[in-house]
């Protein structure tokens, strides 16, 4: 799912059949997360919504984002220098084009890597749970400043 209202909509009905609150500033996060191309870490996410609602605490990001991880509806994207990222756009595992100057990440629409994970768990008879890939390069921005 990459419409970003849709997406929207899924987290929030999952909330509230969770019982859980949905305060503006919760709101604010998600809507941010389903909306970002841009895979945000916690602090840009707090500083987006920090616009709107200045008295927010990173706290609360983190919080949110916890909560949206538990329940399986925000992908974290975790790298060598203890810097993490967010995906709320496209929960489930899927590849990644990673910048190694300005760390942009992109969502690259590769079906065929499904279809990999498939094939390996059926070949070798493992139950796969997860599967992260990243690729690593410059993105064209960061080429043209070369």
């Amino acid at each position: 799912m990459t419409d970003p209202s849709a997406r929207l909509d899924a987290i929030v009905g999952k909330l509230k059949d969770g019982g859980h609150r949905l305060t503006p500033q919760r709101m604010a996060v998600l809507t941010i997360l389903a909306e970002s191309k841009e895979h945000p870490s916690a602090e840009q996410v707090f500083e987006r919504v920090r616009i709107d609602f200045p008295m927010t605490s990173l706290a609360t990001v983190y919080k949110t984002i916890g909560l949206l991880k538990e329940m399986g509806e925000v992908l974290e994207l975790g790298f060598s220098d203890d810097s993490r990222r967010f995906d709320g756009r496209r929960p489930s595992p899927h590849p990644h084009l990673i910048c190694v100057h300005c760390r942009r990440i992109v969502d690259p629409g590769v079906a065929a890597l499904d279809r990999w994970a498939d094939e390996l768990g059926s070949e070798t008879g493992f139950r796969i749970l997860s599967h992260r890939l990243d690729f690593y390069g410059v993105c064209p921005q960061c080429q043209e400043q070369e």
